[in-house]
């Protein structure tokens, strides 16, 4: 459905929906002729509907362009305009969220009308839409006065700032249409989930269009994200760091994600969560049960505090940041202590608890998992290294622990039969071992051998591969997650019930960009169908934005995905010589 053009751009001769991110406003833009719009720490704002804009169109990020009109939205304040096309109608939102219960308060919006503009204030935010001869502005806000504020950009310098940011976005103007307009695109993703608050400090990493209500921003997600933005905006990585201790507790647990709404919002929230636990039945929607502190979203997830040493790592080995470790420091105490003390009798490996809350939280993973061993050996990894010079005795006690858990990871984990590494279990009790892209942790980490490695990630290249696995029904579309299904159905929940659907074998780019670094790293080239065919397959179904996860039977997740941001980081490390490389042998 859609082409990518010479110039990094998107064309189209049929409208396909525009996923919108800037710092404060999101929307989506329907080619039929309507706009959802929310705001960052609000929530939703309401829709507005106009004339459809004709083709042939030309998207890029956060912009549409055609021969009558288009779609342009402002980055310095939440502000955007449709062009070429009549309003048909105002629609504000009767809530902030699903689950938000109005009560007498806000239940109704305050309308207001002038010549040219419409003003609706909701009890969480201000919707305006100015109508101007074939234009129409609009503006979002926590306020009436932010939204106002907004609409004194006119629009000739609306579409001055949609077009500075489509160039900011196009950081591989050399690459062939193919991989540039990726590479795009998925900039686009990471630097899009930089949010502001209404006073425009940061406000967080989101995690992508769909995690705005509540707000939040999670350490998972962060970490993969601001790849790219270690380079391209390391503030905003410096400032997510500081906003994700705060969900750590003084025992080193942590939340999979950080609650960081506006006061209305908030509000809402925290009265929808009290009912949910005095009212239980009264609630058919699935709502993650262990929110256990009002800024927690889904509390004591088993890989969350890691990825806050790992972060802190990849920030300080880029900007030489001491006083930022140093601040932290007591924090990263903590975490060791704690997976120290989950360790089994005479193990150093930390044991997960049967649950879902690791990333797979549609699985009750529990015993050792190679995942988050992975993840564990680099934190360690990392301890030893940040703490060679101020905390000596703890980084002595982090380089010990994380030489003995490569032993251990060695003698317990690998399976012959495949090369790779069990997904989770017991070894002498249930192990699942099939091939789970996730344990390429073990080897993003240094913590199996180079030999091993290598081995994984030929196995990766057999198995995961749909090009090459002609067991699978679907032909070549990406790179499956996991393969074969899962074993036990009765660790699984929700999507990942079905094969090939969500963990239980759907292509996740995150992964796609994780796995064809590692392809580089250690020298195996043949890096390009991992960074691009995931890409082709969004654009073959008319998919615009980094998307969350998809495969041919179940269709995709969210758009504008920031973790989705990998294959276009690695190609900005790597270059794209070694991302285009035949295969090595």
């Amino acid at each position: 459905m859609i082409k990518p053009s010479t110039d990094g751009q998107l064309s189209a001769d049929a409208g396909v929906l525009l996923p919108i991110m800037a710092p404060r406003l999101q929307a989506d833009v329907h080619p039929d002729g309507y706009a959802d719009l929310a705001l960052w720490g609000a929530g939703s704002l309401g829709r507005v509907r106009f004339s459809p804009i004709t083709g042939p169109y030309i998207y890029a990020p956060n912009r549409l362009v055609s021969k009558q009109g288009g779609v342009f939205v402002a980055q310095s304040l939440p502000v955007m305009l449709i062009s070429g096309v009549s309003l048909q109608g105002v629609y504000p939102a009767r809530r902030c969220a699903w689950w938000h219960e109005p009560d007498g308060r806000d239940a109704k919006a305050k309308v207001s009308r002038s010549a040219d503009r419409q003003i609706f204030e909701m009890g969480w935010g201000a919707l305006i839409v100015e109508a101007r001869d074939s234009d129409l502005r609009i503006a979002g806000g926590a306020s009436r006065d932010e939204a106002e504020r907004a609409l004194d950009l006119t629009s000739e310098a609306i579409i001055t700032e949609a077009a500075e940011y489509v160039a900011l976005c196009d950081v591989m103007p050399e690459a062939d249409p193919l991989m540039r307009s990726m590479v795009s695109q998925g900039i686009h993703a990471a630097l899009s989930s930089i949010r502001r608050d209404e006073n425009g400090a940061f406000a967080g990493l989101a995690a992508g269009q769909a995690y705005s209500a509540p707000a939040r921003t999670y350490y998972r997600d962060g970490y993969w994200t601001m790849q790219p933005l270690l380079t391209l905006a390391p503030e905003a990585v410096r400032d997510e760091i500081r906003l994700l201790a705060r969900g750590i507790q003084p025992d080193g647990e942590a939340p999979s994600g950080v609650i960081l709404t506006g006061p209305a919002q908030s509000d809402a929230w925290q009265r929808f969560v009290a009912d949910c636990k005095a009212n239980p039945k009264n609630h058919k929607r699935a709502v993650p049960e262990y929110h256990n502190r009002p800024q927690d979203w889904w509390s004591d997830h088993f890989d969350s505090p890691l990825f806050f040493i790992l972060f802190l790592d990849d920030y300080f080995g880029v900007t030489k940041d001491a006083a930022e470790l140093q601040l932290h420091w007591p924090t990263v105490r903590a975490i060791m202590d704690r997976y120290v003390s989950l360790a089994g009798p005479d193990s150093v490996l930390p044991l997960k608890p049967r649950n879902d809350r690791d990333w797979a939280d549609n699985v009750f993973r529990g015993g050792l998992v190679s995942y988050d061993l992975g993840l564990f050996v680099g934190a360690m990894d990392a301890v030893a290294r940040l703490g060679e010079g101020h905390d000596p005795s703890l980084a002595e006690h982090a380089r010990k622990t994380a030489m003995l858990a490569r032993r251990e990871i060695e003698a317990k984990l690998f399976v012959p039969a495949t090369g790779g590494y069990l997904d989770y279990g017991m070894p002498g009790s249930f192990v699942e071992d099939h091939l789970a892209l996730d344990s390429l942790t073990l080897s993003r980490f240094s913590a199996i051998s180079e030999e091993r490695a290598v081995g994984l990630l030929r196995a990766f290249e057999t198995r995961l591969e749909t090009r090459n696995n002609q067991e699978q029904p679907y032909g070549s579309w990406g790179v499956m997650c996991a393969y074969p299904p899962f074993k036990r159905q009765s660790d699984l929940r929700s999507k990942t019930a079905f094969p090939y659907r969500y963990h239980n074998g759907s292509d996740w780019p995150y992964w796609d960009g994780a796995y064809a670094e590692e392809r580089l790293r250690h020298g195996l080239g043949a890096a390009r169908y991992a960074l691009t065919r995931w890409w082709e397959t969004c654009l073959d179904n008319g998919w615009i934005g980094a998307v969350e996860y998809f495969s041919p039977p179940y269709g995709r997740g969210s758009l504008l995905q920031g973790w989705s941001a990998m294959p276009a980081a690695v190609v900005l490390k790597y270059g794209l010589d070694a991302a285009n490389a035949e295969p090595m042998s």
